[in-house]
């Protein structure tokens, strides 16, 4: 491939899906999970039974070992850019525990013979400024020929195996607070398709490539029960994870829920994913919309690539965990509901 055929070459062309998503529709990886597993060893806290961020290893009294791995298709079209979002993603699953990043090993799957090896060494480069950032080394990795390029990173972390920060952990009365906007699953649609203006690109990259560093913080609260983040299942399907595993129900403010600045606007322009009615689908039957609409229903169950931390605490410690976003940069941070007693279920209200 010559060089001005190089400069115009789109990522995005070569996947069938971008971002996370690219993940298996809920109510099929259900089906495929189902009866996985096997003898679970004392020393493993959090394995696949509560669809968790990660898997934690106690290595002794003071310390756990965090593991988890993401990877996936192009949601951009830059390759730098395409390697911090999948690098940010990747990470987000350890702070998601509660836990500091300690290293990081690299899956990449390329087609060699449709990429330059410039445009695959730009997206290696991506993913190793952002390991960089949370300041841990890229110390090995896989690579192999594919049909299409895939990226992702192997993470692993730290954490003091009493501040383990689990999905399945919440309370009756703890309060929803959300790290980050939604609606990246709508701007990718809209980016595939050029209708995403240079604005709207950026707010794009800013949010997922965010490092959700406030987890580690927030590990070391007592009154944040439960935590979680927002990727390809929407904010209802990683919501209704914590309502099951904790066997509550939640109550969600659709006002209240932080959107990136277009979101709203794209999807009523009918810029939403095929992920987002797969989602819909595999759990609809536990939410009630009470009355939102289409374009909210859109909104809720979009594909978040690298998307915001959920958590559920206290209502007495709302302000620490607020402070805590904050702190970190992270000023959309919002108080979106609430969990009760009941089954597990979400209640939207507007």
């Amino acid at each position: 491939m010559n060089a001005p055929e190089a400069r115009i070459l789109r990522l995005t062309s070569f996947s069938h899906g971008g971002g996370c998503g690219c993940k298996i529709a809920p109510g099929v990886l259900g089906e495929i999970l189902k009866g996985a597993g096997g003898a679970i060893p004392p020393a493993l806290l959090v394995g696949i039974e509560t669809a968790d961020d990660a898997a934690v290893y106690r290595l002794n009294d003071q310390q756990a070992l965090i593991a988890t791995t993401d990877f996936f298709m192009p949601i951009v079209d830059d390759p730098y850019d395409f390697g911090r979002i999948a690098a940010t993603n990747a990470i987000s699953d350890v702070y998601a525990m509660g836990g500091t990043p300690i290293m990081a090993l690299a899956l990449v799957a390329m087609p060699i013979d449709k990429l330059p090896l410039e445009v695959i060494r730009r997206i290696i480069e991506g993913g190793e400024s952002v390991c960089a950032a949370a300041g841990i080394p890229i110390a090995g990795g896989h690579t192999i020929d594919s049909v299409e390029p895939i990226y992702g990173l192997v993470a692993l972390g730290l954490a003091h195996p009493d501040r383990i920060k689990r999905n399945s952990a919440a309370r009756p009365g703890d309060l929803l607070v959300l790290g980050k906007p939604i609606g990246v699953g709508v701007y990718s649609a809209a980016l595939k398709k050029d209708r995403l203006d240079a604005d709207g690109y950026a707010q794009m990259i800013a949010s997922t490539t965010r490092l959700n560093t406030p987890g580690s913080r927030l590990s070391e609260l007592a009154g944040v029960h439960a935590l979680t983040d927002i990727t390809g299942f929407g904010l209802l399907g990683h919501l209704l994870e914590v309502c099951r595993g904790a066997g509550l129900a939640a109550e969600v403010r659709l006002a209240d829920v932080p959107l990136l600045g277009q979101a709203r606007s794209l999807a009523e322009q009918g810029f939403v994913t095929g992920a987002s009615s797969r989602n819909w689908a595999g759990y609809g039957h536990d939410v009630d919309l009470g009355g939102a609409s289409l374009v909210d229903q859109a909104l809720l169950t979009d594909p978040q690539t690298s998307g915001g931390l959920l958590v559920a605490c206290d209502a007495a410690e709302v302000n620490a965990v607020l402070q805590v976003f904050r702190d970190e940069g992270f000023a959309e941070a919002q108080v979106i509901g609430e969990l009760k007693a009941g089954p597990p279920r979400v209640f939207v209200r507007r």
